[in-house]
C-alpha cells in the first residue's frame, strides 16, 4: 500500500512538471520563420554615421525621429561593429563580407609591378572575391545603387554585379541619390530587385549650403567656423599629421552640433524615402537594412574625422534589419559585425551559395539572433590609411578589446563594460591576457 502511495505522489509530481513545462513553452515567445524567399532588398548606406548619435541607440539628443520610427518595426543591432574606420575598405567588406586584408582594397592608390602608382581595383587585385550584388544577380535579382560617389566610385569595383551604378557627383547626399533610386524603383518595383542608395550627408566633405537646417547649431555661436568642406578638410589634415587639433570648448560643441545638425537633415531624407517605399507597396516584401560603414571621431581625443584609428567611435556603427511580417521592436545587445551582413541576405532570402562563395565567406548570419538565440562573435577591424596609419584591432564578445599598430610598439587593451571611452588602457597589468589576444589576433592576421 505505501510503494502504491508513493508511486500515485511520483505521478502526481510528474504531471505537475509536465504541465508547467508546457506553460512555459507556451509563454514562450515563437521562434520565427524569418525567411522571406525572393524578397527584394534595399541597403540604406549612411556614411560616417556613429551608433551612439542616434536617439534609439541613446543619445541625448533627438537626431533621428525618422530612424527611429523605423527601429520599432525591425530588428536592431545595438552593438555592430565595422571592419575597418572609413569608406572603401569598409564598404568593401560590407558586400564581400571579408576583411579588408582579405579583399586587398586597403588604400585609394596601390603600386603595380612596374612600381607605378595606380587606382586599386577589386577586380583586378583580388578577382576570385564575389560581391553581393554579383551573386544576387545570379539569382535573377534585377541590381542598381546610387551613390555619393567619393570612396565608393564604381572603378574600385564596387559596380561589380550591378546594372546600373550611379555616382550622384562628389560627397553628395541622399537629396541626390534618392530621387535617382525612386525613379529607377518605379519601373522596377514589379520584379525582383536589390537596390543599394547612399549618401555622405553626415560626412565632414558634405557640403551643407542648399541642404542644412542647422537644427542643433547654436544660432549664438561667434567662432571662426562655418562648417563648410574646406575647413573640415584642414581640421582632418591636421588630426592625421599632428595627432590632434588646438579647438576651443566652443568650437568643438560647435563641430559636434553640426554633427547631429546634418544627421538630423539625413533622417528626414531617409523617412521621405521609406514612406515612398510604403506607398510603393514594397514593405510587404522587402527586406530594407540600414547602415554605416565607420564613424566619426569628434574631439574625443582632441581629433575630427575618421581612418586614423579603431576606437569605438569609428567602428561601432548602426544596424537595422527590417523584415517583412516580423514581430516589433527588436533590440538586440549581442556583438556582431557588418560582415555578417552579406551572409544574413543569404539565408533570409534562402539564396544557395556555391562553393567558392561559401568559402569566401567570413561573416555568420545573423538569422540566429533574430530568432532570440546569441552567437559569441568577436569582431575584426583593421585601417591602413593613406599609408600613414597601420592598425588592427580584436574586439572580443567578453568585452575585451586590443588595438595593435603595425608600425609602433604602443599596443592598447581596454575593458569595455568598465571603461566604454577606451580611457585606461591596461596593457602594463594584463601582461597575460596582452599576449593571448595578441597572438589570437596574429593567428587570424597571417592565417592561410
Amino acid at each position: 500500500m505505501k510503494n502504491l502511495q508513493i508511486s500515485i505522489f511520483l505521478l502526481i509530481i510528474l504531471v505537475i512538471i509536465s504541465l508547467g513545462y508546457l506553460l512555459i513553452s507556451k509563454n514562450k515567445p515563437p521562434m520565427e520563420n524569418l525567411v522571406c524567399k525572393d524578397c527584394n532588398i534595399i541597403v540604406i548606406g549612411i556614411d560616417t554615421l556613429r551608433a551612439d548619435h542616434i536617439s534609439s541607440y541613446g543619445y541625448f539628443r533627438t537626431t533621428t525621429p525618422y530612424i527611429d520610427e523605423f527601429s520599432h518595426r525591425s530588428f536592431v543591432f545595438k552593438n555592430a561593429i565595422s571592419a575597418s574606420s572609413w569608406t572603401l575598405p569598409s564598404f568593401m567588406s560590407i558586400f564581400t563580407s571579408t576583411y579588408p586584408s582579405d579583399h586587398g582594397i586597403k588604400n585609394v592608390r596601390m603600386k603595380n609591378e612596374q612600381g607605378e602608382s595606380v587606382l586599386v581595383n577589386l577586380k583586378q587585385l583580388n578577382p576570385g572575391i564575389i560581391t553581393l550584388a554579383e551573386t544576387l544577380k545570379q539569382n535573377n535579382y534585377q541590381t542598381a545603387a546610387f551613390v555619393g560617389g567619393g570612396s565608393l566610385e564604381g572603378k574600385f569595383g564596387f559596380d561589380n554585379g550591378f546594372d546600373v551604378y550611379k555616382e550622384t557627383g562628389n560627397f553628395t547626399g541622399f537629396e541626390l541619390s534618392i530621387p535617382d533610386s525612386l525613379k529607377w524603383l518605379s519601373v522596377q518595383k514589379n520584379k525582383k530587385f536589390f537596390l543599394f542608395i547612399h549618401g555622405y550627408d553626415v560626412h565632414g566633405r558634405y557640403l551643407t549650403k542648399k541642404n542644412y537646417s542647422g537644427n542643433f547649431t547654436d544660432k549664438n555661436y561667434n567662432g571662426v567656423y562655418t562648417g563648410q568642406r574646406e575647413e573640415e578638410i584642414r581640421l582632418a589634415n591636421l588630426s592625421l599629421e599632428q595627432g590632434y587639433v588646438n579647438l576651443s570648448e566652443e568650437d568643438k560643441e560647435f563641430w559636434i552640433s553640426l554633427y547631429d545638425s546634418k544627421l538630423y537633415d539625413a533622417d528626414k531624407r531617409v523617412g521621405t524615402f521609406l514612406s515612398e517605399i510604403e506607398k510603393l507597396g514594397l514593405l510587404d516584401n522587402t527586406i530594407i537594412i540600414l547602415l554605416s560603414d565607420h564613424g566619426e571621431e569628434l574631439f574625443e581625443r582632441n581629433r575630427i574625422d575618421h581612418g586614423f584609428s579603431l576606437y569605438d567611435e569609428l567602428i561601432h556603427v548602426p544596424l537595422i534589419i527590417y523584415v517583412p511580417h516580423s514581430k516589433e521592436n527588436n533590440f538586440i545587445d549581442g556583438q556582431v559585425r557588418t560582415i555578417d551582413v552579406m551572409p544574413t541576405i543569404f539565408e533570409l532570402t534562402d539564396i544557395k551559395l556555391n562553393n567558392s562563395v561559401q568559402a569566401q565567406i567570413k561573416g555568420q548570419s545573423l538569422v540566429p539572433f533574430m530568432q532570440g538565440k546569441f552567437i559569441n562573435l568577436d569582431a575584426f577591424s583593421e585601417t591602413d590609411y593613406l599609408y600613414k596609419v597601420y592598425k588592427k584591432s580584436l574586439r572580443k564578445a567578453s568585452s575585451w578589446k586590443y588595438i595593435y599598430p603595425i608600425d609602433t610598439s604602443e599596443n592598447e587593451l581596454y575593458h569595455l563594460k568598465k571603461d566604454p571611452k577606451e580611457r585606461n588602457n591596461l596593457i602594463e597589468e594584463e601582461n597575460r591576457l596582452d599576449y593571448e589576444l595578441e597572438q589570437e589576433l596574429f593567428n587570424y592576421m597571417y592565417k592561410d
